[in-house]
């Protein structure tokens, strides 16, 4: 095989990272054993459940390990009085899950733990091992899981006549949109920590500050809101979308229209809580924003050690070749989506803007690509990638379509819902808390 093949890597090192998964992070190293005994003490009892010191540490790990193992064991140690505080809310959830008969069958957690597996290109029972080696208890994930899915599908049904959205709530909706045309409009991510108590509200208030401290040394935001948020736009990562200054509270709103994107709030009192917000962009409502947006799916074909061009492996060459020869013969995607999956990539990385992808060769070599032809191998340090577009279309980015309306109704609505129904868990409920 040309040894110039691989000299490629030099010019396209990173091409295939902007389509690359959010993979799940490395394994921390295995926290040091707990005393006897302490990981059953039981830290609070919830309408006869009780939660243990155990299940809190697993809580811990599992967001050390969902933020990239960057955070220290004195950081996790201060998180888990709300850990606990967490752990005793979702209970509460499952229990009224429970009362109601309202179904989640151990094959929906499967098919979710399943989901993950492939969305980070893992082989069936990693991620279970992955929790095992970090010490975490899997049932701690699959309860998550559980109370999600059930707490989903409990509001729908709690929703009763308010989940039917009318037609004419969509069009007041779009008119109410086009009204704020020329608005300034932010896209914001939120993450919700209620005080139900006005005596912890100190309490809270420290963890709301090591929560901002740890995004601010790189925790990403998605992953925090996911794990800490109380609020239904944790399920997405604590995502607003994007709204203007006067869909939010007045105390949000204040501090959104001065931030900088990418910046971290510092913790905003408002009704019921703390707020913590983010902001990822900023535009002008209303106005058309042409974007071409691609279809594709992508294989990667992995090399058994980092790339030196100059001396390539057998397998590093076996694998050009292997590229190559599919290159010339794959034709539409269903013949890529029946390729074996060998790399860490999922086959569909979802709907990608052309004028988001770099470096600009990338970019280039997707919006001349021909429709349902593979791409010649893209090279990079630990593997080799073929893309192929599906579809290009133009979309209005900006274009606010009546399904919009309804989910951003039906969103508000849950939203409310959800809140209220958690205070009256808590109120009915009898939960000892124990040092």
């Amino acid at each position: 095989m040309p040894r110039h093949a691989f000299l490629l890597a030099a010019v396209l090192t990173g091409l295939a990272s902007p389509l690359a998964a959010q993979r799940v992070p490395a394994v921390p190293s295995p926290a040091p054993a707990a005393a006897p005994g302490t990981t059953n003490r039981i830290l609070a009892v919830v309408n006869g459940d009780p939660i243990t010191q155990g299940e809190v540490n697993s809580r811990s790990r599992l967001f050390a390990m969902n933020a990239g193992g960057s955070v220290s064991p004195e950081a996790i140690q201060r998180l888990q009085p709300q850990v606990l505080r967490l752990a005793i809310e979702e209970r509460l959830r499952i229990q009224e899950i429970q009362r109601r008969r309202i179904p989640v069958s151990d094959n929906d957690i499967a098919e979710a733990i399943g989901d993950i597996e492939r969305r980070n290109g893992m082989p069936p029972g990693m991620l279970r091992a992955q929790l095992r080696a970090s010490n975490i208890q899997p049932r701690v994930l699959y309860d998550q899981i559980r109370a999600q899915i059930g707490w989903g599908r409990l509001l729908r049904q709690a929703l009763g006549p308010l989940g039917e959205i009318s037609q004419r709530e969509i069009d007041d909706a779009i008119a109410n949109r086009r009204a704020r045309a020329g608005q300034t409009e932010y896209q914001v991510g939120e993450i919700f920590i209620p005080v139900d108590d006005p005596t912890t509200e100190r309490d809270v208030g420290r963890f709301v500050e090591d929560v901002i401290g740890q995004l601010r040394r790189g925790s990403p935001f998605a992953v925090v809101a996911t794990q800490f948020s109380q609020s239904q736009t944790a399920v997405q990562g604590g995502d607003l979308g994007w709204v203007t200054a006067a869909q939010l509270d007045p105390e949000v709103a204040a501090v959104v229209e001065r931030m900088p994107p990418g910046a971290i709030s510092n913790p905003i009192r408002v009704a019921g809580g703390f707020v913590i917000v983010t902001t990822r962009g900023k535009r002008d409502g209303g106005r058309d924003q042409l974007s071409t947006v691609l279809s594709m799916r992508q294989l990667f074909l992995p090399f058994d050690r980092p790339l030196d061009p100059q001396a390539p492996t057998d397998q590093q060459r076996a694998m050009l070749e292997r590229a190559q020869r599919l290159s010339g013969s794959l034709r539409g995607c269903d013949q890529m989506d029946a390729q074996p999956r060998t790399g860490d990539r999922p086959a569909d990385p979802g709907p990608v803007r052309l004028e988001s992808l770099n470096p600009p060769p990338l970019r280039n070599m997707m919006a001349t690509l021909p429709i349902g032809r593979a791409s010649q191998p893209v090279i990079a340090p630990d593997g080799i990638l073929l893309l192929m577009v599906c579809s290009r279309e133009q979309q209005n980015l900006n274009e606010f379509t009546p399904d919009a309306a309804r989910q951003q109704i039906l969103r508000d609505r849950v939203e409310v819902l959800a809140r209220q129904l958690q205070r009256e868990l808590r109120r009915r409920a009898v939960i000892e808390t124990r040092g």
